[in-house]
């Protein structure tokens, strides 16, 4: 595959853009010809022009503005880019990677908003196909290719490491899913990773990443890699 720009949007309250950017980095260093565009501030810097400019979207940044500001990122009327944005971006054929706390989004979040923050946060919600429940203490975490034959999944072995065990509320039937998760204290069979259809585009969930060490795991590497191959070639 000929080198490829990724938009890659993080940091957020609870997972600060460091760890993250470490792990890219690292990941880059190890596959050349892969090259990341950073936004940590959604709300203030992206436009639907921007997006328009990359194949795939990498999104590991829930729905805040940043590390140091709680307050949403999606306000309808104010940011540039909510859900709405993202569907014609997708619809068109872009792809979505959602990573961690990309998919850590619930309708109980913003109790306390107006509509036009929780409008655009039901959106994202419905957009991606599943809702955060929650997750255990971080721990030990085992990933287990649940369909192999997936092309996010080519190459990789169930892989332990201790992260977040998320436990998403995927209630989105049409779901493809390729990964499950289990830990001692968070149970078995978790859905960890699947893919959605969006019009001519579509989104990949992975819940793996709240450690530094996950996002230098080679499985998550490979994965990670695959997930990005496999966007960018459709």
């Amino acid at each position: 595959m000929s080198d490829i720009n990724i938009l890659l949007i993080c940091d957020d309250y609870w997972h600060p853009a460091e760890i993250v950017e470490k792990g890219i980095a690292d990941f880059a260093k190890n596959c050349p010809g892969y090259h990341f565009d950073i936004v940590h501030d959604g709300k203030d810097i992206l436009t639907p022009e921007m997006l328009g400019r990359y194949p795939v979207i990498i999104n590991a940044k829930n729905n805040s503005i940043n590390s140091a500001n709680k307050e949403p990122w999606f306000e309808e009327g104010v940011s540039e880019v909510c859900p709405a944005q993202i569907r014609e971006y997708l619809e068109k054929g872009g792809r979505l990677i959602v990573i961690h706390s990309g998919s850590a989004v619930n309708e109980n979040m913003l109790e306390g908003y107006g509509e036009n923050h929780t409008k655009p946060n039901k959106e994202y919600i419905e957009l991606i196909g599943c809702r955060f429940l929650y997750h255990p203490a971080r721990c030990a975490t085992t990933y287990h290719v649940a369909e192999e034959e997936h092309p996010v999944m080519k190459g990789v072995e169930d892989f332990t490491v201790r992260d977040e065990h998320y436990h998403l509320d995927v209630f989105d039937e049409s779901v493809e899913v390729f990964l499950t998760s289990s830990s001692v204290t968070g149970g078995e069979g978790i859905i960890a990773g699947y893919e959605k259809k969006c019009g001519d585009g579509g989104i990949l969930v992975l819940t793996p990443g709240h450690n530094l060490d996950v996002w230098l795991h080679p499985q998550f590497q490979k994965m990670l890699k695959n997930a990005i191959d496999y966007s960018a070639e459709k």
